[in-house]
């Protein structure tokens, strides 16, 4: 039931996505003052890192299985909490609770999969996956945007909580339960320490750091500079909507064969380094039609660059302790986001400079990734 898994990671990243466009108004109708929003928005991030963990070493002790069917209920109680919610602080707690829980899905999800995929058809399943992660950054602001503005917050987090909760019952029935390997002495001593000293590993969450932390620059200063130059917030969604798009396209084409023919760390370079041609790109530019070739480039790279870490991360793993990586792996997600964003405005710098920075240290990435490669 592979195909359900997919379908489970789109609700979980639309989840997620479905909440950028609604959050800050919904603190701000609470009477939040503009820190209170700024923690708001964020908490979800941090309690979804540790949920992240949380689920990565579950997963590995009991099984992907419940922790999958505990994570999506438990995610959809957390969700239908936000009726209760009547002032900030109350807000700040739900969100809290709901970014941990939450946390739970995606690690457990994703090691299901690679339990379940033979290794020479990894990288196309990949691949697959990461185009409905694609699919739901595109639709999640829409909806949430369009039915927030038809209903309100709660209505939209209260749709997905339902989606949720039918997801979790549809578990218990479509999917079996995954053997946990018997722990023999080389993987037995699979502890944090000995995930860090795997070469592979570091590559696939220094991927995923990096790939989000571009992410969190993009989300800050595209609307910026597109606002500069005297364009509305549709035409950033559109801009955004774009990279979305081509990424979608390279995951579900032929091309995606390559991930299973092209070692992932070649890929991995390639796609990060045509991220960083295109941020530096979006940096120069200020025509909107180079904008959206810019953006089709970044679609490009982050279609090259999802599946390689995914791949590196299955290629470095073994399935008694593949939960655990794929833990931190996506709380490396959950950071580089928040730091992304953070560091670029603590820098103060302008959009075409968060641009620049980002797209210089992209390709300083590729190269070195390629140059470390050769010589092992």
């Amino acid at each position: 039931m592979r195909v359900f898994i997919y379908i489970i990671v789109f609700f979980s990243f639309f989840d997620l996505f479905a909440q950028l466009p609604i959050m800050s108004p919904y603190a701000k109708s609470l009477g939040a003052t503009p820190f209170l929003t700024g923690l708001v928005v964020g908490m979800y991030s941090f309690s979804n890192t540790i949920g992240n963990i949380i689920s990565g070493f579950l997963t590995d002790k009991k099984g992907p299985f419940s922790i999958l069917i505990i994570g999506l209920f438990a995610t959809s109680i957390s969700l239908f909490m936000y009726q209760g919610v009547s002032d900030p602080i109350g807000l700040l707690i739900v969100r809290f609770i709901h970014g941990l829980l939450a946390g739970l899905i995606v690690p457990a999800a994703f090691t299901y999969s690679a339990n379940q995929t033979s290794a020479e058809k990894r990288g196309k399943s990949v691949a697959l996956s990461g185009a409905f992660v694609g699919l739901a950054a595109i639709l999640g602001p829409a909806f949430s945007g369009i039915m927030a503005s038809k209903k309100d917050e709660v209505f939209v987090l209260s749709i997905t909580g339902s989606i949720m909760l039918i997801l979790s019952i549809l578990s218990v029935f479509l999917l079996s339960t995954v053997s946990i390997q018997k722990k023999t002495k080389e993987n037995a001593s699979a502890t944090v320490r000995d995930i860090f000293a795997e070469s592979g590993l570091v590559k696939a969450f220094a991927g995923a750091f990096f790939l989000m932390f571009s992410q969190g620059v993009l989300a800050y200063m595209l609307p910026l500079k597109v606002l500069y130059q005297g364009y509305d917030s549709k035409t950033s969604g559109l801009l955004l909507s774009t990279f979305g798009f081509v990424a979608i396209l390279v995951f579900i084409l032929p091309i995606n064969r390559l991930f299973d023919k092209v070692k992932p760390i070649k890929t991995l370079a390639f796609g990060m380094g045509l991220m960083g041609i295109s941020m530096l790109l979006l940096g120069q530019i200020d025509t909107l039609q180079l904008l959206y070739v810019g953006m089709s480039l970044y679609g490009v790279g982050f279609a090259f660059l999802f599946p390689s870490i995914n791949s590196l991360l299955i290629d470095s793993t073994e399935p008694t302790y593949r939960g655990k990586a794929y833990g931190y792996f996506y709380a490396f997600f959950s950071i580089g986001v928040v730091v992304g964003s953070s560091v670029t405005g603590l820098l103060k710098l302008t959009a075409n400079g968060g641009f620049l920075l980002t797209g210089g240290l992209l390709i300083c990435l590729s190269v070195l990734s390629i140059l470390k490669d050769k010589k092992n």
